[in-house]
């Protein structure tokens, strides 16, 4: 398989001036599987900054992903807001407890101090690292999680929608809360140089209503989205599950780049909001890329250069949320080699031939 030919920096600048490059930009996302690539425990994540910053590094040099992003789990911010998270020794951190249980508690809540509070002060510090390792080779973003999303964890998933329907004035006065947080922590990545990029999971159709989206997600969402922009930055932002149904408000935010989940569709989201920002996905990330064969990951990659490569604001490949922890790196390194193979511009034919020859040695009809 051919190699890269550009840094990703080049190539982003390349595809942006109309030029040729070498390939299109492509991420599989592959999130604490770094530290298998790093060999260390994900657990070492939560409490060394060096450790964060150099497995994004070896991730990259291993594979030659376009993205590097200081991100571990969703629940750094509400944890230094007080909710408690249990770390596995080797496995990804999850909620424990919310920070509060009770709709009463919501004025009790401060926004965290990132420089002292919880595990953004290492995140913080992974972050200057990881900026310096990569120099010029590529930009490095912050992940930060959304207002909304934020605000489940503070007081807990069933409690949150619960409020939504008996008490929306508590669920604004929550969500105002948390977003004072995703500020907090945005400006001091910003301050290091860092884009945010924003993850808001529970502002899914999937999770709400369209209509609760609106009331309660969208608002918060945009003015994270223009403090961000005020600094000069302009986020990506990734909502898991189906999101068709809000694909015209999040790109009416005027963001660089929207990410979608694998059970939405790129050709869709590209005829939908392609005109309004880069389209980002959506290989599926457990039954292709964690356990399917590399055959599958071929078909899986060709398929989503196939219906997003003409995008009119731009593509990128990527599996359509974080990769499971144990994902084969021989599917890694399909998904990065079929993008090199295709090449850019992209030739629509070739993606067709050899879609279709692969299908077919798999055995579909």
């Amino acid at each position: 398989m051919p190699k890269d030919q550009m840094t990703p920096a080049e190539r982003g600048q390349a595809i942006a001036s109309g030029g040729d490059a070498d390939r299109l930009p492509c991420n599989p996302n592959i999130a604490n599987g770094v530290a298998r690539i790093y060999g260390c425990k994900i657990s070492e994540f939560n409490t060394n900054p060096r450790a964060i910053a150099e497995a994004q590094m070896a991730s990259y040099e291993r594979f030659g992903s376009d993205s590097l992003r200081v991100f571990t789990d969703l629940f750094t911010l509400c944890e230094a807001m007080g909710a408690t998270v249990k770390k596995p020794d080797d496995d990804t951190a999850d909620l424990l407890t919310p920070a509060i249980s009770d709709a009463a508690q919501i004025d009790s809540l401060r926004p965290p101090d990132p420089l002292r509070d919880g595990r953004l002060p290492i995140h913080l510090e992974a972050m200057g690292i990881l900026k310096e390792l990569a120099g010029k080779t590529m930009g490095v973003s912050a992940g930060v999680v959304g207002p909304f999303t934020n605000a489940f964890f503070l007081i807990g998933v069933d409690n949150m929608l619960r409020l939504i329907h008996k008490d929306p004035e508590a669920v604004h006065r929550l969500c105002r809360m948390s977003l004072d947080a995703c500020k907090a922590f945005a400006a001091a990545a910003m301050d290091r140089g860092l884009g945010p990029t924003i993850s808001e999971p529970m502002s899914s159709c999937t999770v709400v209503s369209p209509r609760s989206f609106r009331e309660f997600s969208l608002p918060y969402l945009k003015e994270l989205v223009d403090f961000i922009k005020a600094r000069g930055f302009n986020p990506v932002i990734h909502i898991c599950g189906q999101t068709d149904r809000i694909w015209e408000d999040v790109a009416d935010l005027g963001i660089a780049g929207w990410s979608i989940d694998n059970v939405a569709s790129i050709a869709d989201c590209k005829r939908a909001v392609g005109d309004k920002t880069r389209i980002m996905g959506n290989v599926d990330p457990g039954s292709v890329m964690y356990m399917g064969s590399p055959l599958d990951v071929r078909i899986g990659t060709l398929e989503s250069i196939r219906d997003g490569y003409d995008s009119p604001k731009g593509f990128m490949v990527m599996s359509g949320c974080s990769l499971p922890v144990e994902t084969p790196f021989e599917n890694i390194d399909m998904m990065m080699d079929t993008v090199r193979e295709i090449g850019y511009p992209v030739d629509p034919e070739r993606v067709d031939f050899l879609l279709a020859a692969a299908l077919e040695e798999r055995g579909d009809a």
